[in-house]
C-alpha cells in the first residue's frame, strides 16, 4: 500500500493556502485596529499560550482546554490550523495511531474547521494509515473501513474548496485534480484490501479521471477487475496492459503475471499462442484507456466448444482463411487426432526423419486428384533423447512407404502455414498396418473412415 500511495503526489499544494501562522498575526491586526474587539485579551492570550507550545501533545491538551473554555470564541477559526500542526508532527515523528486519532479529532470539529483544515488533516491521516497499516491486525477491516470513508468524505468535500482570487475556475479545477486522485486513490486501496471490488474499481476510475497515466492506478483496477465474481476479466487484462505500457515499475514481471492470467483464462493446449494476443493486446491498449467492445479474447469454454465440433475436414477448411482461422487454431492447436488418413504427395527423408508432404481431402476422388500436399506429417526413423522423453517411439520401417501411397496416422497438431497452406503434425504414429512388407509392392489404395475428432 505504502508503494502505492508513494506514486502519487503527496504534498497537495492546493490545501496550503491558509498559512498556519496567518490566523494568529491577523488575529493581533484585528485587536489593535477595532474599536471594538471581537475576543476578549484573556481568549487572545490563551490561544497565543497554544500557538507557542512545542510539545505536541502539550499543544493538543491546550487546544481542547480553549476550545471547552471559549466554544463561541471568533479565534475557534484558527485553532484548526493548530491541530493539524500538531497531527503532522505526530506523523512526522512517526507516531501513526496519534496522528490518525488527531486527524480524526480535527474533521470531527465538523463547520467549527474550514474546509482547508480538514481536508489537510485527513491527508496526514491517508499518509499515516498507509505507513503504518498492518493486514494481519485483528481490527484491519475496521481500520480499512475508517480509512475508506476518511478518505472518500475528503474527496466529496475537495469541490467546496474556497478558489484564491489570482486564479481562474478552469485552473483551478486543474490544480485539484492531484488532490482528487490522492483521495479516490485511499478509497480505492482499502476497498480492494477489504474485497469490495466494485467499489475499488469505482474509485479507481476515478483516481484515473484526474491523472490518466497512473500506472500504478492502471494496475490495481486490473487487480480489482480480476477479482470481481465473476472476473470481468477482458477489462482487468486491458487495465493489465496500460499499466505494462505506461511503463509501472517491475513492468516485466506485470507482464508475466497477464501472460499467465490469460493462459489461465483460455486454457490453451499450445501456450506460445498466447504471446501473439499479448503483442496486440499490448499494441492495443497504449493507445485506449478503455476497452473497445469489439476487442475480445475467447474463454476456456468457447474453445472448448469449437475443438468438440471440429474434424480434420472442418479444421482445414477453418484454417484456410477467413475470421475463424484464429479461434480455431487457438482451440486445436496441440490437439491429438486418433486417426487421419491421407495420399503421400512427396518424400523427404533425412538420418533420422521422414518427412511425409501429404494430401487429406474430403472426399475420395479429390484425394486421388491432389498433386500438392497441405499436411507436413513428420515421423521418426531413429531414437533422439529429446522424443524418448516425450513418448515418442521410433518407426524405422515408414521409409518403405513411397509417392503416391496412402498413409494413415495418429498425431499433435503442431503448426500450420497459412499460405501457401500446410498443417505441421508431431509425435506422428503410423499405423503399421499401412505400412507394405519388406520386398513388397506399395499399397495404393487407404481404407476410408469418417474423419477423425480430435483428442479433447
Amino acid at each position: 500500500m505504502r508503494k502505492y500511495l508513494n506514486q502519487i503526489a503527496l504534498i497537495l499544494t492546493v490545501l496550503t493556502w491558509i498559512s498556519l501562522s496567518a490566523g494568529p498575526a491577523a488575529a493581533q491586526g484585528a485587536q489593535q485596529s477595532s474599536q471594538q474587539p471581537t475576543y476578549t485579551m484573556a481568549e487572545y492570550n490563551s490561544f497565543q499560550a497554544c500557538q507557542a507550545e512545542k510539545d505536541p501533545q502539550a499543544k493538543a491538551t491546550c487546544l481542547d482546554d480553549y476550545m471547552t473554555k471559549y466554544p463561541n470564541s471568533t479565534l475557534n477559526k484558527y485553532v484548526g490550523p493548530l491541530y493539524v500542526q500538531v497531527c503532522s508532527q505526530y506523523g512526522q515523528a512517526k507516531q501513526y495511531p496519534k496522528a490518525i486519532a488527531c486527524a480524526d479529532h480535527v474533521v470531527s470539529l465538523g463547520d467549527k474547521a474550514d474546509v482547508t483544515t480538514r481536508l489537510q488533516a485527513i491527508q496526514v491521516r491517508v499518509q499515516s494509515f498507509s505507513a503504518s497499516f498492518d493486514p494481519k491486525a485483528a481490527d484491519a477491516n475496521t481500520q480499512l473501513t475508517q480509512e475508506r470513508d476518511a478518505a472518500s468524505a475528503a474527496a466529496k468535500l475537495l469541490p467546496s474548496l474556497p478558489k484564491p482570487e489570482n486564479i481562474t475556475d478552469a485552473q483551478f479545477a486543474e490544480q485539484k485534480k492531484p488532490a482528487a486522485a490522492f483521495f479516490y486513490g485511499a478509497v480505492g486501496m482499502a476497498d480492494f484490501q477489504l474485497k469490495d471490488y466494485a467499489g475499488a474499481i469505482e474509485a479507481d476510475k476515478a483516481v484515473l479521471a484526474n491523472t490518466p497515466n497512473d500506472a500504478v492506478t492502471e494496475y490495481r483496477l486490473g487487480l480489482a477487475y480480476l477479482g470481481m465474481n465473476p472476473a470481468q476479466s477482458l477489462d482487468g487484462f486491458w487495465a493489465l496492459a496500460r499499466a505494462v505500457d505506461l511503463k509501472i515499475t517491475d513492468a516485466d514481471k506485470v507482464k508475466d503475471y497477464l501472460r499467465k492470467t490469460i493462459i489461465n483464462y483460455e486454457q490453451p493446449n499450445c501456450d506460445s499462442l498466447v504471446d501473439g494476443q499479448l503483442s496486440e493486446l499490448l499494441q492495443l491498449a497504449a493507445n485506449a484507456p478503455e476497452r473497445p467492445a469489439t476487442y475480445t479474447i475467447p474463454a476456456a469454454a468457447d474453445l472448448l466448444k469449437v475443438a468438440q465440433a471440429s474434424t480434420i475436414v472442418t479444421v482445414l477448411s477453418d484454417l484456410s482463411g477467413g475470421d475463424k482461422a484464429k479461434m480455431t487454431w487457438l482451440a486445436i492447436c496441440g490437439a491429438e487426432f486418433p486417426e487421419v488418413v491421407g495420399k503421400i504427395i512427396d518424400v523427404q527423408k533425412s538420418d533420422a526423419y521422414v518427412d511425409f508432404m501429404v494430401y487429406f481431402g474430403a472426399t475420395q476422388e479429390d484425394v486421388e486428384a491432389a498433386t500438392t500436399a497441405n499436411m507436413d506429417v513428420k515421423v521418426w526413423t531413429a531414437a533422439q533423447p529429446a522424443n524418448a522423453a516425450s513418448g515418442i517411439t521410433p518407426q524405422p520401417d515408414v521409409v518403405r512407404l513411397q509417392k503416391d501411397d496412402p498413409i494413415r496416422f495418429a498425431g499433435t497438431l503442431a503448426s500450420y502455414d497459412p499460405s501457401p497452406f500446410l498443417l505441421h503434425w508431431d509425435k506422428v504414429k503410423v499405423d503399421p498396418t499401412i505400412i507394405p512388407d519388406k520386398g513388397a509392392p506399395a499399397k495404393h489404395a487407404a481404407p476410408r473412415k469418417p474423419a477423425a475428432k480430435p483428442g479433447i
